[in-house]
């Protein structure tokens, strides 16, 4: 009876330790502790820390730029000792190809810069986004859907309150398939003239509508023809919302021969640049080989919230 009592212990103890998460860590710890003696041994694990600040890349600080206004902050770079040594040791040959990196975040942020318009991305982030007011041209919304959905490019739309409510089925369009919403105001007017009550009723009623039709909370205004003063800015700030103008105009409203839509836009986009558009014939026509020379330039083309996050894109 001894006999049985000590093999059942025996496996209760094996399967606790097997099974038990807690045991599994401490098992894993113990394992890690034992490494520190044999890297620091190891050539190669000291040629990764010798070479390690060659690779690195500070983080660069959200800042109010004198020309640009509000830019964001961007992730840096470090080697992760520990990980690229595990990832080399098989072979034990030092192979750049095999370091593994984490991001460092920066110590200021979009969100701790005082009220200020956004022109553009960081600099330094191989990104571009396609922001399209829309408070017309419904006619050419499917054929830019479609376009968008085919290279799998997800855009920023701007939607004006009255014209979400009386489209509210496109609306929910936009968002079904997996584009940003923005508030482009209720009724189109200019915000500069606007005293600080007219102001905030414009971005709130078409917050409340837009919600209503998406069930999405825009956290980006784009005042209509990007006319705007300083109270507008601080206005939408107060609604929890930054400020959006562009960096590069497509000018599409003027009607341009898809060529020159082109050719404007190619000549001076770069990386972290907004490009406004609307749902014109121009812009449809010109979509597609839009969309195919950007990529070709190595830009991913993103919503705007992902252009102003500090993660990093791995070039």
């Amino acid at each position: 009876m001894k006999k049985v009592s000590i093999f059942i212990i025996i496996c209760l103890t094996a399967w606790i330790t097997v099974s038990n998460p807690i045991v599994n860590k401490y098992v894993a710890s113990l394992k890690e502790s034992a490494l520190p003696a044999v890297k620091q041994s190891d050539p190669l694990y000291q040629r990764i820390i010798k070479n390690a600040s060659t690779y690195e890349i500070p983080p660069s600080e959200a800042t109010v730029d004198r020309v640009w206004k509000a830019i964001p902050g961007y992730n840096g770079l470090k080697v992760d000792i520990t990980a690229s040594y595990k990832n080399m040791k098989k072979k034990g040959i030092y192979d750049e190809k095999k370091l593994v990196f984490f991001q460092t975040k920066p110590k200021v942020h979009l969100q701790d810069l005082p009220p200020s318009p956004i022109y553009k991305g960081h600099p330094d982030k191989p990104m571009v986004t396609l922001i399209i007011n829309v408070a017309w041209g419904n006619e050419y919304l499917s054929d830019m859907l479609e376009t968008l959905k085919r290279h799998s490019v997800s855009a920023s739309f701007f939607l004006e309150g009255n014209w979400v409510k009386k489209n509210p089925e496109l609306a929910k369009l936009i968002v079904s398939a997996g584009h940003e919403v923005g508030n482009h105001s209720y009724s189109h007017p200019d915000m500069k003239k606007l005293t600080a009550t007219q102001a905030r009723e414009q971005i709130q009623k078409t917050n409340e509508v837009i919600e209503a039709a998406t069930g999405k909370k825009c956290a980006w205004f784009a005042p209509p023809s990007g006319s705007y003063r300083d109270e507008t800015i601080r206005i939408a700030a107060q609604l929890n919302m930054k400020t959006v103008m562009w960096t590069v105009d497509t000018v599409d409203w003027r009607k341009p021969a898809p060529e020159r839509l082109i050719e404007r836009v190619m000549t001076k986009i770069d990386k972290g640049s907004i490009v406004l558009m609307h749902p014109t014939d121009s812009t449809a026509k010109s979509l597609d080989r839009l969309i195919t020379l950007i990529e070709q330039k190595n830009f991913k083309i993103g919503t705007l919230s992902e252009l102003m996050s500090e993660e990093r894109i791995m070039e």
